[in-house]
């Protein structure tokens, strides 16, 4: 019977996200099995609110990577100018030694940015992505 009780499974995390996380559910008064759900349910809206959308659209692509592991940085280039249709600008920051965080501006047909995020997210080293996705007014 598909929805009755609950289903149990396991997952892996560096030892210093788990800590940060049980940190911040014991702030806000959330056991484990809460905030899990809370944060499945906000990927899921957002996963298929960024895969659905339709038409011209312009937006963001945040995303924060290790430029220590070799190749990325060449690869996030690449991806880049693959893609410079859609890519109206692109900010680079280091934040510390070992991090950068890429914020690329962009404007087109939703599908090609979902593709250019998805590439982005492919990538090995890349550490987070964000995709902030919002229809043009007419």
């Amino acid at each position: 019977m598909k929805g009755a009780g609950v289903s149990r499974f396991s997952v892996s995390a560096p030892p210093e996200l788990v800590e940060e996380f049980n940190a911040t559910i014991k702030r806000m008064g959330f056991d484990r099995s809460k905030a899990v759900q809370a944060a499945m349910r906000n990927f899921l809206t957002e996963w298929k609110w960024t895969r659905e959308a339709r038409g011209v659209v312009t937006g963001g692509i945040v995303a924060i990577y290790d430029h220590k592991v070799r190749g990325i940085e060449e690869g996030l280039r690449s991806i880049q100018h693959s893609s410079q249709r859609i890519i109206s600008s692109t900010m680079h920051i280091h934040l510390d030694e070992r991090h950068c965080l890429e914020i690329v501006a962009v404007k087109g047909e939703a599908k090609a940015i979902q593709n250019l995020a998805q590439s982005l997210m492919g990538k090995r080293g890349m550490r987070q992505i964000k995709l902030a996705l919002v229809a043009i007014p007419t």
